[in-house]
């Protein structure tokens, strides 16, 4: 097994952290335990927003989204001395099932703290996959809730976004994205903490210079614009939005450079464009998104990013994880 923590441990002062081998690497390491996910192409939507659009549909990855990807490539470089310690993380909910699934694959414990408002679907499904989950306050509460078990117990932290091997595995989508289009001219990409922008612009950028890579947040959790306008990693005080998946208030210290260094643009859209684009895109594709997987297409239909006429986009569609209830509010 390649230890990609060793490898990126010992790159110069100035170099990426995360760099196309290191995506590469996550591939061998992974790519026979996960789903490659289809990237269909979606004529009718696309000519609304005026673009020939695919969407790359990691709402039929294994737990319903793009998670198990990096956490599995995390959680199949530790070593022998920290699988048997276990591991922690936070999350709203797919990072949470994302590890539980992982961890029991790989014959580790682990312990996922949730805030109190996770959605209960994904509670549910965490503990179906095996994980001991813990309700704590809010989404700040439950991340320091989460680095007092590591602290105290021993367990090993498995950062929702904020690692390299997390990284460089959700960069094995943008593997697939540009050899399953190779005329792409521009990936658009839901930021939560942006391990899955800074993955996927990884690895287009670096195969491709010329594709627009295009990051969309939501208004109420723009951790990674404010960060871009900012000049650095910014913390926001509260988080308010549908999409759950991109509710993380912060950008990270190791994708925030990535984002600055590879991405374009990144945009906000609110939350009833995100809950128009859930609804469009069952509507119109017969898929089901989540809000977070949703922004993408909501971007595009709302014509906030920077494309030309007729440009071959790839949208993410990032999760499928919706609670029923609430999709029935939102269409």
């Amino acid at each position: 097994m390649e230890a990609m923590t060793e490898r990126t441990g010992t790159k110069a002062e100035g170099v990426a952290p995360v760099d196309l081998e290191d995506v590469r690497a996550a591939r061998r390491r992974i790519g026979d335990r996960v789903h490659r996910t289809p990237l269909f192409s979606a004529t009718l939507l696309g000519r609304r927003a005026g673009v020939d659009l695919h969407l790359k549909c990691e709402n039929l990855q294994k737990t319903g989204s793009f998670k198990p990807r990096g956490v599995l490539n995390r959680v199949l470089d530790l070593g022998e001395e920290e699988r048997g310690r276990g591991v922690v993380t936070v999350s709203a909910g797919n990072h949470a099932q994302a590890l539980a699934w992982g961890a029991r694959s790989a014959g580790v414990d682990a312990v996922v703290v949730m805030p109190e408002t996770a959605p209960t679907a994904k509670v549910e499904a965490s503990r179906g996959y095996g994980a001991e989950v813990v309700l704590h306050g809010t989404v700040f509460d439950a991340f320091d809730r989460a680095m007092e078990l590591s602290n105290r117990e021993g367990y090993v932290f498995v950062h929702p976004f904020d690692q390299p091997e997390i990284v460089a595995g959700q960069g094995t989508v943008g593997l697939e994205i540009v050899e399953d289009l190779p005329e792409l001219d521009a990936v658009v990409v839901p930021v939560g903490g942006g391990g899955l922008l800074g993955g996927i612009a990884v690895a287009v950028r670096e195969q491709r210079p010329d594709v627009r890579v295009l990051g969309v947040e939501p208004e109420g959790a723009d951790s990674m614009r404010r960060s871009l306008d900012a000049g650095e990693p910014v913390h926001l005080d509260e988080v308010d939005t549908i999409a759950d998946g991109l509710g993380s208030p912060m950008a990270g210290d190791l994708t925030f450079p990535l984002a600055r260094r590879h991405v374009d643009d990144v945009v906000l859209v609110s939350d009833d464009e995100i809950a128009t684009a859930v609804g469009e895109l069952l509507t119109w594709t017969k898929l089901l998104a989540e809000p977070a997987g949703a922004a993408a297409v909501a971007a595009l239909l709302t014509g906030r990013l920077p494309l030309a006429d007729d440009a071959r986009v790839a949208a993410v569609i990032s999760g499928g994880n919706v609670d029923l209830a609430a999709l029935k509010e939102m269409i």
